[in-house]
């Protein structure tokens, strides 16, 4: 089953949540908005995201430390963070989004079609990973598989060279080698 990426949409303003599920249709990405930060930290234990788009100023608890707890969990700490802002007054707004681990800074107005390029970025570097993290377990559970079997037939040859004192040992090696390759057999 594929996973559908999904970008955070976090603001305490609805029209602004609705402007930027407008400008990210279209691509293969499902938005979640929410409208404060608390509600994107409980959001964030139950969904894994491809891309943060964060209102650096919000009531209560602002983007700033709304990233600095996504940037300490475990879980959320590679999440990218995108901020968008209205305050493009102040530079060491910017420095401060950067320093809580945000990758990039936008203030508004911003060009939508920017918007569209970066988190699609985001959301290919996602699937990607969630890609090679497939292909490796599947490399893994092959090796696995191929140690086995690869063990089974020690086993099996062991048994073969001791077959002038045994008799059993034949029908015993040829059990191991099916047992390897099909599984267990029901008894």
């Amino acid at each position: 089953m594929t996973q559908v990426a999904k970008a955070l949409l976090v603001d305490d303003r609805r029209e602004n949540l609705m402007a930027l599920e407008a400008i990210l249709q279209g691509l293969p990405v499902q938005s979640v908005a929410v409208e404060s930060g608390e509600a994107a930290l409980k959001q964030l234990l139950v969904d894994d995201f491809a891309v943060i788009l964060l209102d650096a100023q919000m009531p209560d608890m602002d983007g700033f430390e709304t990233a600095s707890h996504i940037k300490r969990r475990e879980r959320t700490r590679h999440v990218p963070i995108i901020f968008l802002t209205a305050a493009d007054r102040d530079a060491q707004l910017a420095l401060r989004g950067y320093a809580v681990g945000a990758v990039d800074y936008l203030t508004k107005p911003f060009d939508p079609w920017v918007l569209r390029a970066k988190v699609s970025v985001f959301v290919e570097l996602w699937t990607k990973t969630r890609q090679l993290a497939a292909q490796s377990e599947m490399v893994r559970e092959r090796d696995a598989q191929w140690r086995l079997l690869t063990d089974a037939v020690d086993e099996a040859t062991a048994l073969l060279r001791a077959a002038d004192d045994n008799p059993d040992a034949i029908p015993q090696a040829l059990t191991t080698l099916e047992q390897a390759r099909w599984g267990p057999t029901p008894d």
